[in-house]
């Protein structure tokens, strides 16, 4: 069962438009069967959410992306955990995932303008109690993002695909 639970979720993971038919079809078993696996994976958390990606550069709207490296101070009985949680519900944190390496953890953001992240850095982060050391990289243009090429080839290969 596994084998065939992983082959759908990487099924999803890559176009999450597919359709239980459709993927029903790619796995040989019914579809009933398909949207039982699926809702009973969303239930388990094991799908947690269904995204689009937009190539927002594009689109046209102005942002800033940053990844701020932290050095955290483990904090005793929780680690990290506590500090990352404080750290992801701001809503202009996307992601936050604790590294091996010279920091501890990686926090992907973004903001209007480069001032504004660098205000969240100085005024939110740095300050935590456990934050030891900052280092901030401007995102200066996305060219893959989780499996999906961007910019004018993208299209093209998306529609290349689908055929």
């Amino acid at each position: 069962m596994k084998e065939l639970e992983n082959k759908l979720l990487t099924a999803l993971e890559g176009d999450a438009r597919l359709t239980a038919q459709q993927l029903a079809l790619m796995l040989d078993k019914e579809a009933g069967d398909v949207r039982g696996m699926i809702e009973r994976m969303e239930r388990d958390g094991v799908i947690v959410g269904y995204k689009t990606l937009v190539d927002w550069d594009l689109a046209g709207r102005e942002y800033v992306s940053a990844i701020i490296e932290l050095k955290i101070a483990p904090q005793r009985e929780h680690g990290f955990d506590q500090i990352a949680e404080k750290i992801y519900h701001y809503p202009e944190v996307t992601a936050v995932y604790l590294m091996s390496g010279g920091f501890d953890l990686a926090v992907f953001l973004e903001g209007r303008t480069m001032r504004e992240v660098a205000y969240f850095v100085a005024e939110k982060l740095a300050p935590m109690d456990s934050v030891m050391a900052t280092a901030t990289h401007f995102v200066l243009r996305k060219y893959k993002d989780r499996g999906v090429i961007y910019g004018p080839s993208a299209m093209v290969d998306m529609r290349e695909n689908m055929n």
